[in-house]
């Protein structure tokens, strides 16, 4: 039974390893030790919810037994880690789908220390296709948040970016101006959020760079 046991938690370790590899070639913030340990930590709860209070309760005729008292906070307990690898930054919200990685990884470990080997490698099977395909799909046809921070001696270099944005069909989220005052005068600071089609990331911020007379790129994330 032991060896049993410990191959249930191999297997989980080693599926939620196969995730955590996805995650560091896309270089997010949960990588293959955090989906590891997931995986690996789930399996072991679910062993010792089913296995680990026979003794204890063998004399007790009036105790109750529920296999899943244990595994069941896991589901609860799995949403602090999701939490801490969400960001809201600069009105986007980004982790979403790391965070859904680690839940789903997490109901994969306790598959598999249910013995649900099959199902669990399916689910595996499904995570990564769900990652892969529609990574590929989204970098061809979605879109990218991305903050543009530059400064214009004059108000029309704001006229000026806004259009040519707007040409480019490029969306504005949000911007905010704010007037600086420096040692050569007066400049306007502008902060601009805009949602570019991924596939013309490259092209289009070039574009944007080059033609903008009188205005300078600070920074663009």
């Amino acid at each position: 039974m032991t060896y049993e046991l410990i191959f249930r938690i191999s297997i989980a370790a080693l599926l939620g390893g196969i995730i955590g590899l996805e995650r560091n070639y896309r270089a997010k913030e949960a990588g293959f030790r955090t989906h590891f340990l997931v995986a690996l930590g789930s399996a072991l709860f679910m062993v010792i919810s089913q296995y680990g209070f026979h003794d204890s309760i063998d004399g007790e005729r009036h105790t109750s037994f529920d296999p899943s008292r244990i595994a069941s906070q896991v589901v609860t307990g799995i949403g602090f880690i999701g939490a801490g690898t969400i960001i809201f930054q600069k009105h986007v919200v980004k982790g979403l789908t790391t965070a859904a990685g680690l839940w789903v990884t997490s109901a994969i470990g306790l598959s598999c220390g249910a013995g649900m080997y099959a199902i669990a490698t399916a689910a595996t099977i499904f995570v990564l296709l769900c990652l892969e395909i529609f990574s590929v799909m989204l970098n061809r046809f979605g879109t990218r948040n991305i903050s543009l921070t530059f400064t214009a001696t004059k108000a029309d270099g704001l006229t000026k970016a806004i259009a040519m944005l707007k040409q480019d069909v490029i969306r504005i989220n949000h911007y905010s101006v704010k007037e600086q005052h420096t040692t050569e005068g007066k400049v306007l600071k502008i902060t601009m959020d805009v949602k570019i089609k991924r596939s013309d990331y490259e092209e289009k911020v070039a574009k944007f760079i080059g033609k903008l007379d009188g205005v300078c790129i600070e920074d663009i994330e």
